[in-house]
């Protein structure tokens, strides 16, 4: 299984960008969901190719890497 992760980089003006890698489809964002409703309202979404693949995912057992990156 690849392994999947979301990547945040926080700018000092305080937005947020996330990266998330190794999920493919829909799964992205129902892996997301719930993170970006905690971040606050969502002002640019661009998808990557993974998001336009089309292969079933199982999220009953999600692994999530979080990596913090500095400025």
């Amino acid at each position: 299984m690849a392994q999947r992760s979301i990547r945040f980089r926080i700018r000092p003006d305080g937005r947020v960008e996330e990266l998330v890698e190794g999920v493919q489809g829909e799964g992205c964002s129902q892996l997301t969901e719930r993170i970006e409703a905690r971040l606050g309202s969502v002002q640019q979404r661009q998808s990557t190719a993974e998001a336009f693949q089309a292969q079933p995912l199982d999220l009953q057992d999600p692994q999530v890497v979080v990596q913090h990156h500095g400025t």
